[in-house]
């Protein structure tokens, strides 16, 4: 089995992928996505990202970490794929799953589903610029409107010269609302000749199995999944217990001591409100936690209401 991170934009930044990781578990990350248009972007923004390119491109405890890019120009994409190699990449991973509206309109992530041969022209054009071996992923979903080009997508990105397709089984229409048409993944997964990762609603040792008996797939990617139940890449692995409500408090505070945001007081309280969105979908106390932090905006403040939460708990 191999757990992929999510590259879960404005959530899965490089701390995140540092906390998530030092549990064990995960065997590789993708990044945020970086937006290119049409000018080759300087290491400065490759670095910005993905700190982890000062460290072999892999997190403190050794997860690999790779560049995501997004976009809709092949040669603007091969040329920035090559920029993130030479600054240190693990490979390159493109974005053709991105729902967001305001990516879509400018003709990026999920809405080139609608176009299987640009698909193909892009993979093509960037595994050209790439070395050999460097690893060549793209993440899709099943469509962008309805699942009528799924298996064409998946076909065009794996003749194109793509090593792996990590697919998110739901189509851009469908958002993340359930359920994951895991079934679908196994026809694409029948349909191609590379190894497919899956991805959607695996938020336990129990949706993976199903996920994997469905698909017909080892590996997974988690997203969502890993913010409800921080050691869910140790779970689904059958190593760890999930974790309880008092070990997660002391993730927390971890967090919030490791972080070297440069607006912390403003950045912290809110980013662990984000993070308790996503937990109370595995742990029932999280969204009375949520609502007993709601107006906190300072890092002391929330410091001390995790502290006073972890001595009743």
């Amino acid at each position: 089995m191999k757990v992929t991170l999510a590259p879960m934009e404005g959530v899965m930044d490089h701390h995140m992928r540092q906390l998530l990781t030092s549990l064990g578990g995960i065997d590789l990350c993708v990044t945020e996505f970086i937006r290119v248009i049409e000018l080759r972007l300087p290491a400065k923004v490759f670095r910005r990202l993905s700190p982890e390119l000062y460290n072999d491109s892999k997190t403190a405890s050794g997860t690999p970490v790779r560049i995501q890019l997004l976009g809709q120009n092949p040669r603007c994409l091969a040329e920035n794929a090559s920029k993130a190699l030479h600054v240190g990449s693990d490979g390159i991973d493109l974005n053709f799953g991105c729902p967001a509206k305001a990516v879509n309109k400018s003709k990026g992530g999920a809405v080139l589903l609608k176009c299987p041969d640009t698909l193909y022209k892009i993979v093509k054009e960037v595994r050209e610029i790439m070395p050999t071996n460097q690893i060549l992923s793209a993440k899709i979903r099943l469509g962008y409107e309805d699942k009528s080009l799924a298996i064409e997508n998946a076909q065009a990105i794996a003749e194109a010269g793509a090593d792996e397709i990590a697919v998110h089984a739901r189509t851009k229409e469908e958002g993340y609302r359930p359920p994951a048409h895991w079934h679908w993944i196994a026809k694409i997964r029948e349909a191609i000749n590379i190894p497919v990762t899956a991805n959607g609603d695996i938020f336990s040792l129990e949706d993976a199995k199903r996920c994997m008996e469905i698909s017909g797939c080892e590996r997974l990617m988690i997203g969502r999944g890993a913010l409800a139940m921080p050691n869910l890449a140790q779970v689904i692995k059958e190593k760890e217990a999930p974790y309880s409500w008092p070990q997660t408090l002391d993730l927390m505070t971890e967090y919030l001591f490791i972080q070297t945001h440069g607006d912390k007081e403003k950045y912290l309280p809110n980013r662990i409100k984000q993070w308790l969105t996503f937990m109370r979908l595995q742990q029932p106390q999280a969204l009375t936690f949520l609502h007993h932090v709601r107006k906190i905006k300072t890092t002391s403040e929330m410091l001390e209401a995790i502290r006073h939460e972890r001595l009743s708990a």
